[in-house]
């Protein structure tokens, strides 16, 4: 008789057991459209001073850091906002000698900041529930973003900006259009989070990253003589030994030789005007670019997070805990 009374409250157990288990679970079946991440890796550049596609000339990489935004608008699309702190930078003297650079002496180095709105076409859907996001989802992106422009060199130990000097008499602009464009993979590593592995390289709409673009001094060289002055007391020295650097073009104590500079001119074979000094590639079609290649990680906001973590966390101590 005492079994047959114990019975309700046996099966009132069972079905708040049950009741609790499927709120357990329910707590992760949200689609989560929002997240926040970040990445860090190498940074290498692409131009005058560096050529990976011609010349097997190794890396000369720097770094970065990036921050994104992503939003779930599809079935297999999501939308980011992307911030990136960007290192990067160029030097003749680790160059391959077939590319003809190491005469030069040329260098600078960049620390940029960009911005850019990008699109993600992943190959497994993303428009699911938290806890059934796919464990290994490749993606291709493609976007459009500005960042700031700002090379320097170093002479004499001190760092110049290079941009307001106009080595090439070409005011080039402080902010440049940026088009990214890439692959990716993410790994689910908990309900909440994912790791990143991306590789994006940067289109640009400029041949200035490294502030070099000409071929040779034929269009600047009297204005770089001008700023020099005599035996360098002129009104800006530096424009001028900042754009010829090369050992040929220097004195034993590594000032510009003027006269030889002012008479290295002459008239190639189809006649058109050049000069000996030579700086850049002489293509005028092809822009500057860079490449990154991040590892990072992605928490979404979930419900969960908000409604356990943090109120679970002020439950248990008095005022609000930070992480």
């Amino acid at each position: 008789m005492n079994a047959m009374k114990k019975l309700p409250f046996l099966f009132l157990l069972l079905g708040l057991a049950q009741s609790l288990q499927a709120q357990s679970f329910n707590r992760f079946k949200f689609e989560e459209p929002w997240s926040v991440g970040v990445g860090i890796g190498p940074t290498q550049y692409f131009g005058e001073l560096y050529s990976l596609w011609k010349y097997v000339e190794g890396v000369q990489p720097d770094y970065n850091v990036s921050v994104n935004v992503r939003r779930t608008t599809g079935t297999h699309i999501r939308l980011r906002f992307d911030a990136s702190y960007i290192q990067m930078s160029g030097s003749d003297i680790p160059s391959d000698p077939r590319a003809f650079r190491y005469p030069r002496s040329l260098e600078f180095r960049a620390r940029n900041f960009e911005a850019a709105f990008i699109g993600e076409y992943h190959w497994k859907p993303v428009k699911i529930n938290n806890i059934t996001r796919h464990f290994l989802n490749w993606y291709v992106f493609a976007g459009v973003g500005a960042s700031t422009n700002t090379p320097k060199a170093q002479l004499d130990g001190e760092y110049y900006s290079l941009r307001p000097l106009a080595l090439e008499d070409n005011e080039y602009p402080a902010v440049v259009m940026v088009f990214p464009m890439g692959l990716g993979m993410k790994y689910k590593l908990n309900v909440y989070t994912d790791l990143f592995i991306e590789g994006n390289y940067r289109f640009t709409m400029t041949d200035y990253l490294d502030d070099v673009s000409a071929f040779n001094l034929k269009d600047s060289y009297l204005s770089l003589l001008e700023s020099y002055g005599d035996n360098g007391n002129g009104p800006m020295p530096e424009r001028l030994r900042l754009a010829v650097r090369n050992p040929q073009w220097l004195d034993d104590d590594g000032l510009p030789k003027t006269d030889a500079i002012r008479n290295a001119v002459y008239y190639d074979k189809n006649g058109e005007f050049q000069h000996s000094i030579r700086r850049g590639s002489g293509l005028d079609h092809r822009y500057d670019g860079y490449f990154t290649l991040n590892v990072g990680v992605e928490i979404y906001f979930s419900q969960d997070i908000w409604e356990n973590w943090l109120r679970r966390g002020r439950t248990k101590q008095r005022g609000w805990r930070f992480w």
